[in-house]
């Protein structure tokens, strides 16, 4: 058998600190590259095929648009995509990315994001990237915003231009988890602030955020960057709760 001094270490340094994975808590290989598990990683799904043509949402039967797009007017968002489905295995590991410290984990985040978007043909031609911000209280007590990361993790793999700072969040809002999608959008009514005109004007734009839900943060940032001169507005997001 060879020798190999490389795997030596990983082999000792998995002795001293052991890693599990976050959704089935069974140890993880010490040559297991990824955060999951291969069994958790194997049942990350990307987004269907089937999905709305405007907002991304996965579909059930046939159709171009799911219930909610089906006939509603023109919004500040163009579309919206999304790497993977929401499901249990990338919650699990989206939790320990926003609220465990594993700022680590953007790495394999935007490499999905970077392999998927190809896909997509809403998304071409949008060289410019923004994040969703993060109001300062929230930045200082958490330490990072995870969808920055994730953008300037997209933006260097797939040689697009971050646009850092030009969006600033100006409303601390509370979480949206248990509000309806009127009141989404009435809690992120005046939430964001275009510091940068000159970033985005004429620009199309890509906006990236961790997961999409009924998009009223997207479409919110949409609308403040559309008033700032932007071209046009397009969100990906890592996730899309189905």
């Amino acid at each position: 058998m060879e020798f190999n001094l490389k795997h030596c270490g990983k082999y000792f340094l998995n002795v001293l600190l052991p890693r599990t994975c976050p959704h089935c808590f069974e140890d993880l290989h010490y040559l297991e590259p990824g955060p999951l598990c291969r069994a958790c990683t194997a049942l990350l799904e990307p987004l269907p095929e089937l999905h709305c043509a405007r907002c991304g949402l996965p579909l059930k039967a046939g159709g171009a648009a799911c219930y909610d797009c089906r006939g509603a007017g023109p919004g500040a968002l163009d579309a919206a995509r999304s790497a993977l489905v929401f499901n249990a295995p990338l919650r699990a590991l989206l939790h320990a990315f926003k609220y465990g410290d594993r700022d680590d984990l953007s790495v394999f985040f935007a490499s999905r994001m970077a392999l998927e978007i190809d896909r997509f043909d809403a998304l071409k031609g949008h060289t410019f990237v923004v994040e969703v911000p993060l109001h300062p209280s929230k930045l200082a007590e958490r330490g990072y915003n995870q969808a920055e990361l994730l953008a300037r993790g997209l933006a260097g793999q797939k040689n697009l231009f971050h646009l850092a700072g030009a969006v600033r969040r100006i409303k601390n809002t509370p979480s949206q988890t248990s509000l309806s999608k009127a009141e989404r959008r009435k809690n992120m009514a005046g939430a964001f602030s275009v510091v940068k005109p000159e970033l985005v004007k004429g620009r199309r734009l890509l906006i990236v955020d961790d997961v999409a839900t009924t998009l009223a943060t997207l479409e919110a940032l949409a609308q403040e960057l559309k008033a700032a001169g932007a071209r046009s507005v397009t969100a990906y997001t890592l996730a899309r709760e189905p």
